[in-house]
């Protein structure tokens, strides 16, 4: 099996997750792939320029071949993916974006939203490069287009999420888990959006996961 590991919104191929995980992933013969979403640049990056460089690592691959594993906004493209792949073996999502088109209001917030619509960007920091970035209201329409909660996934799937997330509310992962009975296996740890409390235990759990999809 290989890993297609897909990074969150305004972070990169190098953050601590990223490469933490890629590490214990191949120290168990896993091969790991982590594209950098925010080609051809963050500015232009919208949720269709991310599906497309994921899709062109996945096409071509055998039948059940794949985990995809995701964070944050990563976790909703991956189960996005797992829905026209059938190469995709299962899923580990961390604090996965669902629900994105029903939170941008709390998410931004009214004046920001407005604002990003006058001007045609909106400021965001980018953890990967540590300053302030540009990105473009494109971003925004595009993501629109999409129908990001009510998913239905067919392969297992792992769900970690932070009890005290203020990005991406648990209640979204809760309802992920209620809607995919059988398939889903979440877990709520005492943590906040970037689950970086326990990382060692994260991974007891992903290497759980991967133990049970060889069954």
């Amino acid at each position: 099996m290989e890993c297609v590991y897909l990074h969150g919104f305004a972070s990169g191929p190098k953050s601590e997750k990223a490469l933490y995980f890629a590490e214990h992933l191949r120290q168990n013969d896993i091969q790991v792939a982590i594209p950098d979403l925010n080609l051809p640049s963050f500015r232009k990056m919208t949720l269709s320029s991310q599906l497309k460089i994921a899709n062109e690592l996945l096409e071509g691959r055998n039948e059940k071949s794949v985990l995809l594993f995701g964070s944050s906004m990563g976790g909703l493209l991956s189960t996005i993916l797992s829905l026209e792949h059938k190469s995709v073996a299962g899923l580990v999502l961390l604090a996965p974006g669902f629900g994105l088109e029903r939170r941008w209001q709390t998410l931004w917030g009214e004046d920001a939203l407005e604002r990003w619509r006058r001007d045609g960007f909106l400021n965001v920091h980018h953890y990967a490069y540590d300053k302030e970035m540009k990105l473009d209201v494109s971003f925004l329409d595009d993501a629109l287009s999409y129908k990001t909660d009510g998913l239905i996934v067919s392969v297992p799937t792992l769900v970690v999420h932070g009890e005290h997330d203020d990005v991406v509310p648990i209640e979204e992962s809760r309802r992920f888990a209620d809607e995919n009975p059988g398939l889903v296996d979440l877990h709520v740890l005492n943590d906040d959006h970037f689950l970086m409390a326990d990382l060692d235990g994260i991974w007891r759990l992903v290497r759980s996961h991967l133990e049970s999809m060889k069954r």
